[in-house]
């Protein structure tokens, strides 16, 4: 082999490695965020799901931002749309599980979606956490992103 087919070999085989390391840690960033939508129940009658809209085939993004410092954690979930009512959450181990359905809010118009890009349906999302907690000192809170904020001024 000639020194330049090897230099070409070389760089091609450089090149791969790292698509596949950056691919490797793209994948196992991502995947503790992935979250499975699964139908509703049958009566729903929902046109997203009825209709096969549901990108990814069910599987949406559910983000968690998780903060440790030395006495607490606390991890927030983003899910737009979903009221307090909607979830359900849980501590097992060292592992906070929030599932629950969110249902899709048809509109009152008689157009039709172009793009839909939520993904609605029962979900559950496992967030490990990095640090052990006590199941007694833990609580859940809720906060509405739609309700209007009260700014202080000071």
């Amino acid at each position: 082999m000639t020194k330049l087919a090897e230099q070409l070999k070389q760089g091609a085989d450089q090149a791969w490695e790292s698509l596949s390391e950056g691919w490797r840690e793209l994948s196992a960033r991502a995947s503790g965020a992935l979250t499975r939508f699964g139908p509703a129940p049958a009566a729903d009658t929902s046109p997203v799901r009825n209709e096969g809209l549901l990108p990814f085939g069910g599987w949406a993004f559910m983000a968690a931002d998780v903060f440790v410092d030395d006495d607490k954690v606390i991890v927030r979930i983003g899910a737009p749309g979903m009221r307090r009512e909607d979830f359900n959450v849980e501590l097992h181990d060292d592992v906070l599980t929030v599932w629950g359905e969110k249902q899709f809010d048809r509109e009152a118009s008689r157009g039709r979606y172009s793009v839909v890009q939520c993904a609605y349906g029962n979900f559950r999302r496992d967030v490990a956490l990095p640090v052990s907690v006590r199941p007694d000192k833990t609580k859940a809170s809720y906060l509405d992103e739609r309700a209007p904020h009260r700014a202080s001024q000071g």
